[in-house]
């Protein structure tokens, strides 16, 4: 598993650098990134995620499952509880609210996403998705209230959520219409002119969904690029974040799934690795527009987004590594 984790990470880091440096040599405008930006998220990425859904869930699938989202929310919590134990030691109280919020919140979708599917195939995916679910609550919830103390003005963001509607949507299309998981990979010689319709949809969703991962990487790349990011020596929140998001929090969620199977809960297998998958990735790269649009330290958001996703190339097939080493 480690050693699948390790090339999958090497090959997504590649595609990343491309990016970086086409947007660094100027292949990718300011105005590009941001429209590819957007269109991974409100296009391709839930076209994907109801594809994904509709061709995975069922009922055995989602008493399974039903508990991802809970669970990502419980990784973020976990990863807040370390930021709020290490904070004093690292940092001002003007950065604090920054500095928690970068190690709470880690890249739970884009990134994982890959990994998970090389993994497990489709229920790697799916699991992935679900994980999105919950952890889109909590970051237009929790995480806008630990940024700037209210979330009076988020509960919006939530309604006009594409991923969060394609998720429903999948799900509930999959459990009421269960032939229509079939949809892509309908027979044109037996299908009725609805079903090759219905098929048509399907079959475009499902190959505009494909460019999902691909554009994905290359646009946090490209994002990273734009990023003014000092090359001089790290400050001390900037060493803390690094230090809570890819080497403790990630710890502390393995020792707590340590007691937890020790006590007798054990989670299905797809569930548990993609959540300690979800508990090793680093900053996420939304927190920097979230820091900017709720009065965060916008420079430190930049330096420890960059810097914990180069650093991951590491971090995260080590704690693989460990999961395997002590079987959890």
């Amino acid at each position: 598993m480690a050693r699948v984790v390790l090339i999958k990470i090497a090959a997504m880091f590649l595609v990343i650098v491309a990016g970086w440096l086409a947007r660094r040599r100027g292949f990718l405008a300011a105005e590009f990134t941001a429209i590819l930006s957007r269109l991974v998220v409100d296009v391709a990425f839930p076209a994907l995620v109801f594809t994904q859904m509709l061709r995975t869930m069922d009922g055995a699938a989602l008493r399974e499952g039903w508990f991802c989202p809970v669970l990502c929310g419980l990784l973020i919590v976990v990863a807040y509880g370390v930021g709020l134990a290490l904070a004093p030691l690292f940092g001002g109280t003007a950065q604090r609210n920054t500095f928690l919020f970068l190690v709470a919140v880690p890249n739970w979708v884009f990134l994982p996403l890959p990994v998970a599917e090389a993994l497990y195939g489709a229920a790697g995916v799916r699991t992935v998705l679900l994980f999105n679910a919950g952890a889109q609550l909590v970051l237009w919830s929790f995480g806008v209230w630990i940024l700037h103390g209210t979330i009076r003005h988020a509960a919006r963001n939530l309604v006009t959520n594409a991923g969060l509607w394609a998720t429903a949507l999948g799900i509930a299309f999959a459990l009421l219409f269960p032939r229509a998981r079939n949809l892509e990979t309908i027979d044109p010689g037996t299908a009725s002119p609805g079903g090759l319709v219905a098929g048509a949809i399907v079959q475009a969703l499902a190959m505009v969904g494909s460019l999902t991962i691909p554009l994905s990487l290359l646009a946090i790349g490209a994002q990273l690029g734009e990023l003014t990011v000092a090359v001089h020596r790290f400050s001390r929140a900037l060493w803390g974040v690094l230090l809570a998001r890819l080497l403790v929090a990630p710890l502390v969620t393995l020792a707590l799934g340590w007691v937890l199977i020790g006590a007798g809960v054990r989670l299905p297998e797809v569930t548990r690795s993609v959540g300690y998958l979800v508990a090793t990735m680093p900053v996420a790269i939304s927190c920097s527009v979230m820091a900017e649009r709720y009065g965060g330290d916008v420079p430190l958001a930049a330096q420890g987004i960059f810097y914990s996703t180069l650093f991951s190339l590491l971090t995260v097939p080590a704690m693989f590594f460990l999961i395997q080493r002590f079987g959890l």
